[in-house]
Formats: structure tokens, sequence, C-alpha cells
């Protein structure tokens, strides 16, 4: 699959480390082209100035702070019919808490803003060093990755790349329940790093067989 990863900083640089491994054609573009071709060059992936990412690939992995994500995305030009995993949480400044919640979501607010492109909520639970690192943590736990959108396209094609991975995935519904997936992060965030659990933890769901 011909992927661009917008964003060279830890998950950017994860995801493209990772996507190469597992046999993707990866690009990274970011706001320092600087960076895009160091992480470029120690991965095997290709760096891209923004203007010309869009007709790179197909799908788009957003790996910026929310902040960044919708300048982000309009600086890379037309995404209409493109595929956009958005990995983003809405996190207030000490990380610590969100700013956006019941009425919306950072995935919907990115969707509106990017009308032409086909949105869909993916890895946004889960740390850099776990996507490093891989989905098995041992004794037969797995780290699963959430998928929420409205395109099943969209959909079909996180759960793609989150599987070559080797990362299990879980139907999240419509990209509404990304207003559930982005304070499940939230309270990973703070176990990570607020309750001193660290990095190498993520959230998962258990079915009884």
């Amino acid at each position: 699959m011909k992927v661009t990863v917008i964003g060279a900083g830890n998950m950017g640089a994860a995801f493209v480390k990772q996507l190469t491994r597992a046999g993707h054609q990866v690009s990274v573009t970011a706001r320092s082209f600087e960076k895009a071709q160091a992480l470029a060059a120690n991965t095997g992936a290709i760096a891209v100035v923004s203007s010309d990412a869009a007709a790179q690939a197909d799908v788009f992995i957003l790996a910026t702070g929310y902040a960044d994500a919708v300048n982000a995305l309009k600086s890379i030009g037309d995404l209409s019919g493109k595929v956009v995993i958005d990995i983003t949480n809405p996190l207030t400044a000490d990380f610590m808490g969100l700013t956006l919640g019941h009425s919306s979501s950072a995935a919907e607010e990115i969707a509106k803003a990017i009308p032409g492109a086909e949105v869909v909520k993916a890895f946004n639970t889960i740390f850099a060093q776990v996507l490093v690192d891989g989905a098995d943590f041992g004794n037969g736990q797995s780290v699963a990755v959430f998928v929420a959108s409205d395109s099943e396209r969209a959909k079909q094609t996180a759960k793609a790349l989150a599987e070559s991975m080797g990362f299990p995935t879980v139907d999240a519904g419509g990209l509404k329940n990304a207003r559930y997936l982005e304070p499940v992060a939230g309270l990973n965030i703070y176990l990570g790093y607020g309750a001193g659990l660290g990095t190498s933890i993520a959230p998962t769901w258990i079915k009884r067989a």
C-alpha cells in the first residue's frame, strides 16, 4: 500500500519504521523537511515536501498534534477521495485533559475541515513505544487498534494497515465514536505519565471465549 505519514515526531517515526518493515511504500512529510529527510534516510522511506505529498499516496496517517492537524492537511493539497487516518487527541497543554468531548471530537472536527477526505480514527490509544515494540505483550495478550469511521473503505484500509503490522483491530463504529476513543487515550496518557506507569502500556478489549 502507498502510505504517506504526516509528521516526523515519535509517532510519525514509529509508523514509518513499522510500515516500511511491513512492506508498504512509505513517504514522509513534516513541517521540517530536514527532519523528514533524516527519518527517511534511516528507514528506506521517501521524504517529500508538503505541497507534493497529496500525489504520493492514497492513504495518509496524520501523526501531528491536534492543534497542527488541519493546517498540516491543508498544506498537502487536495485530499478528495483520500483516506486520512487520524491518530490525534485534543489534549490540553499539560496533557492531562481534553479540549473536546461530548458534542464533538478531534476526528469529527478534522473531517469537517477537510470534507473531501475519508477520515478514520485509529491508533490514537497507542503510545509510540508500543507501536515500535509491537502488539504482542506476552502471556497471550495483544494490543488492539480501535477503528472508527463513517467510511467503510477508510475503516478497512486502517484495519489492513494495522494488521499488516501485527495489531488486531476492533471495529468501533462510526466516526462520532471518536468521542469515546479520545477519552480512552486520555486515560492511557494519564496512566503512562501522570501515574508513572510508563509508555509500554495500552488499553485493549477482552472477549471471553
